[in-house]
């Protein structure tokens, strides 16, 4: 199936004015050709995901830093951003999570029949990390290439939480990020505070039947039970 066959929706980063978007008054081969195209010089886009049509951001590799406030409590907790090219992606991922430990809580988002800025989470308490591993590498295709899905794992006994969001970025929460600024490195992640992310401008997502189908058995496999609320996507 062709990236424009699952075209889901355009994106504004939070807060914009809607504005003419960039993708108005394109024919169907320009939409396409721009669709298609993954790679930006060294850094290659999964499918989950396409930037503005007028390239408002030209995806690339990097992380930088940035602060989480709680708007109930006012407590700020320190987070660091980053954007992994495809290949290395889901590697890094998963090595970010060995510093939550051995038993873990999991939150499957998915964005999947829900309106812009919102999604639905299935929860899964208290899996051991290798299983969760295991199950996680089985669905590959789902979390790299669904812009409908994401994940967040968390120990709040550290507390600490990464996430893998819809938009394939990499975002730890906690006191001490350190050890995840020496992770990107060793995988060649540079540090870049001025970096722009996709997700702070206009977007699309790319999405399918058969993806979210694939998100209701993960969530099976997984044992993740639907959480009665829906909270706003910290990232869109």
């Amino acid at each position: 199936m062709s990236f424009l066959q699952k075209f889901v929706k355009n994106t504004y980063r939070d807060g914009q004015t809607k504005a003419a978007s960039s993708f108005e008054n394109l024919s169907e081969d320009e939409l396409e050709t721009h669709l298609r195209i993954a790679r930006y010089g060294g850094f290659m886009l999964t499918d989950a995901i396409r930037p503005s049509y007028d390239l408002q951001v030209v995806p690339r590799s990097g992380f930088r830093h940035d602060r989480y406030r709680d708007e109930e409590t006012g407590i700020e907790i320190p987070v660091l951003m980053g954007a992994v090219s495809r290949e290395r992606l889901l590697s890094v991922f998963f090595d970010m999570l060995d510093p939550l430990g051995e038993v873990v809580d999991v939150v499957l988002e998915t964005s999947h029949d829900t309106e812009h800025g919102s999604h639905h989470d299935m929860v899964r308490e208290g899996i051991d990390m290798p299983i969760l591993k295991s199950i996680l590498a089985d669905y590959e295709d789902l979390l790299l290439d669904d812009g409908c899905t994401g994940i967040a794992v968390l120990n709040s006994g550290i507390p600490m939480e990464v996430q893998f969001d819809e938009h394939k970025l990499l975002i730890a929460y906690g006191q001490d990020l350190e050890e995840y600024e020496h992770l990107l490195a060793m995988y060649g992640v540079r540090r870049q505070e001025d970096i722009q992310f996709i997700t702070e401008a206009e977007h699309v997502h790319s999405s399918s039947e058969e993806f979210k189908e694939r998100f209701q058995q993960l969530c099976f496999d997984l044992g993740a039970e639907g959480s009665e609320s829906k909270r706003e996507a910290d990232y869109c």
